[in-house]
């Protein structure tokens, strides 16, 4: 969908997917030098039509709820996160994490795993680890319905964009 806004075009059809190329080419990267083994989850769908060439699906409906975007494992530990962007310039809206999606990454806290979220901020061309931890004491302690960038500026770690690997998270990991 492509809207206009304060004289801009916005196009809200590709959302997201420039962070998601830079985790996927981060991924490729750890996979290539024996880093870490981290995926993209597949969406969990189940397929009740298709056309006549057998190419395209012309209906299907989710099977459950997805969890996190990507999982997999580090230093012998299991890993699961989730890539969110906003284009807002203050906060990153709550409503954009899934009340199933918290649960989620409570459970694999409950069990010793690592898990958080990788948010950018469009506006201001920064990317944050938002760590399961910090994110679930967020929400204890607070009835925003946002979190503000400042939060992020003073309580999560940036990821810096470079070549290779292109969104070094792991890197962020092991800070802390």
């Amino acid at each position: 969908m492509i809207t206009v806004k304060n004289n801009k075009l916005i196009n809200y059809g590709n959302r997201g997917m420039d962070l998601e190329q830079d985790i996927n080419l981060t991924n490729e990267y750890y996979k290539q030098k024996k880093i870490a083994l981290i995926y993209k989850k597949p969406i969990p769908i189940k397929v009740l039509k298709i056309n006549e060439t057998k190419t395209r699906i012309k209906e299907a409906f989710y099977e459950q709820k997805s969890t996190l975007d990507y999982s997999g494992i580090y230093q012998e530990k299991y890993i699961e996160f989730d890539a969110k962007e906003t284009n807002s310039k203050t906060s990153f809206p709550i409503s954009n994490i899934h009340p199933h999606q918290i649960e989620h990454i409570k459970n694999i806290l409950y069990y010793k795993g690592i898990a958080f979220l990788i948010v950018r901020f469009n506006y201001h061309d920064k990317t944050f680890m938002l760590p399961g931890n910090i994110l679930i004491d967020f929400l204890n302690t607070t009835k925003r319905k946002s979190i503000p960038y400042s939060f992020f500026t003073d309580n999560c770690k940036e990821i810096k964009v470079k070549y290779a690997p292109r969104l070094d998270y792991l890197k962020t990991i092991d800070i802390l």
